[in-house]
């Protein structure tokens, strides 16, 4: 049970985070970004751990000094990711272009052209948050899938900035009821799929050559409603200082669920792949195993 007290240190602590990194030039804000990230970095080792653990399994090909690199850079991610969602207040449509731009658009008007729906297959990658909350400047409002944060107040705060360009959020306890009728309207609707779940709700496909446990709801709520899928992800470019939102070409399931839900964390790993250290390595990701096995953590 946690404690009120508990509960309004954390948001004291984070609006105060927030709001450091929302004075002064965007320059500052990411500089300090960086700083926070290192800080967390230090102070929870055991997320430093977890990432260092998770890259041993997934990439054994790369060295040890390889794998440092990309957990650093995973929590070089997060600071960008910080930086950006403290300015959420001051992106609108004028600006937004400063931050993020399209690659693959053409995709998404493909699909809604057909009436359905879109899925968008995202991932603790590059900056999930920004991608959704960009899209909405950018061409339209959508829905986005959450998990209510254990602190209310915190997730009171984190519906407000989700919610700032126009976008709706809908609980993970309804998702279901609440993706299908976005679905029917046509809108489009991003849920993250890189999630561990437990036995009984998903099934075993190979990820990074280990079996993981993934949702099945994703591939039959696809099917169900015939919506296409795009993989989606907001993608940091250090060469133009700016996020990539990159869409992916549709996939269409077949109704295999297996078949299906395997084709989506194959696309998923690929992007990974590109780009290791825009991903969340700190995630138990393999935590789930299967019957009789030993865990790995």
């Amino acid at each position: 049970m946690r404690s009120e007290l508990r509960n309004r240190i954390e948001f004291l602590a984070a609006s105060a985070v927030l709001a450091s990194l929302s004075v002064g030039p965007r320059s500052w804000g990411e500089w300090l970004g960086q700083r926070y990230a290192r800080l967390l970095e230090l102070c929870v080792p055991r997320l430093r751990r977890i990432a260092l653990h998770n890259l041993a399994m997934a990439m054994p090909e790369r060295s040890a000094a390889e794998r440092e690199r990309i957990a650093r850079g995973s929590f070089q991610s997060i600071g960008r990711i910080l930086a950006a969602v403290a300015r959420f207040p001051s992106i609108d449509k004028s600006n937004v272009d400063e931050w993020i731009r399209y690659d693959g658009l053409e995709h998404f008007h493909a699909v809604r052209e057909r009436g359905r729906g879109v899925l968008f297959a995202t991932a603790h990658l590059g900056n999930w948050e920004l991608s959704a909350f960009a899209h909405a400047l950018m061409s339209e409002p959508m829905h986005i899938v959450v998990r209510g944060l254990d602190n209310p107040l915190l997730d009171v705060l984190a519906r407000r900035f989700r919610t700032m360009s126009g976008n709706r959020v809908i609980e993970k306890r309804d998702y279901l009821r609440g993706i299908l009728r976005a679905l029917q309207s046509n809108a489009a609707v991003g849920i993250l799929v890189d999630q561990n779940t437990s036995l009984d709700e998903g099934t075993f496909v190979d990820f990074f050559g280990i079996p993981a446990c993934v949702g099945t709801g994703f591939a039959k709520l696809a099917a169900h409603s015939e919506a296409g899928i795009i993989p989606g992800f907001a993608l940091w470019s250090e060469s133009e200082k700016k996020y990539i939102l990159k869409f992916h070409e549709p996939v269409w399931v077949t109704g295999d669920v297996q078949a299906d839900t395997q084709r989506i964390q194959s696309q998923l790993e690929s992007v990974i792949r590109s780009y290791p250290d825009q991903w969340l390595w700190m995630h138990r990701r393999w935590k789930t195993r299967p019957p009789g096995e030993k865990p790995l953590y």
